[in-house]
């Protein structure tokens, strides 16, 4: 009977893949983890710190530093990440060489919150602490402002942030206790009336076209108050 030699050639190869397979994942889980490597995604302002993020990994995983990889659960690490008011999403893996790493992208403010309480509004409408490390440039929102209610002031934020003119003059949004909105411009006495969000986009043109002429005639200073309640009128009251 003769042996066939090159199937039992396959046979030993084919084992030997297996085992060098096995040996090297085995390698790899057990492969220690190094210090978090943590980027940030979007803007280069950090309302939260590397160290910051890094306490939040050490604390929920008790020391991600020199951890075998495969007892490293990143689903609470990412949870843990995801939990906390500055962070927007987090992404936590780790590399073939046994990198943790984290990426996370920041909350990003449009407005600021100054009543009894301060805080930011976010691009999604949601709260958002203030930050010791870094302070945002955006709009205040005064009045009657309720935390768990921030949608009418937000919408108002939201058009502000889009817009050229009103990002570059609106200082200011207040909330009366009826829900009236107004605004207050940047190096003006007046203060513009919006009422309510109903024909929003209308009154915001009204107001453009009221302060262009007005700044070609120079009498921006002349007004106290600008009412833009009604859709196709603006009426001004004098000082």
């Amino acid at each position: 009977m003769r042996v066939n030699w090159n199937y039992i050639k396959m046979i030993g190869l084919l084992i030997m893949v297996v085992l060098l397979y096995a040996f090297a994942s085995v390698k790899n889980d057990a492969r220690k983890t190094s210090k978090p490597n943590i980027s940030f995604i979007g803007e280069n302002n950090l309302f939260i710190t590397h160290e910051t993020v890094s306490k939040l990994l050490i604390q929920n995983q008790e020391g991600v530093k020199n951890k075998a990889k495969e007892t490293l659960d990143l689903n609470t690490l990412e949870n843990a990440l995801n939990s906390n008011p500055m962070i927007k999403s987090a992404e936590v893996y780790v590399a073939v060489n046994g990198t943790l790493n984290a990426e996370i992208e920041q909350k990003r403010p449009i407005a600021r919150v100054s009543t009894n309480a301060s805080y930011y509004i976010d691009d999604e409408g949601d709260y958002m602490p203030l930050s010791s490390n870094y302070t945002a440039r955006v709009p205040l929102v005064t009045g009657y402002v309720e935390k768990n209610n921030l949608k009418n002031v937000f919408k108002v934020a939201q058009k502000v942030e889009m817009d050229n003119f009103l990002k570059q003059h609106v200082v200011e949004i207040h909330q009366n206790t009826n829900g009236a909105l107004a605004l207050r411009l940047r190096k003006c006495k007046f203060i513009v009336n919006l009422g309510s969000l109903h024909f929003l986009d209308k009154k915001i043109n009204n107001l453009k076209a009221f302060y262009k002429k007005s700044l070609k005639e120079k009498t921006l200073d002349k007004y106290s108050k600008v009412n833009l309640q009604f859709e196709n009128q603006v009426v001004c009251t004098k000082t």
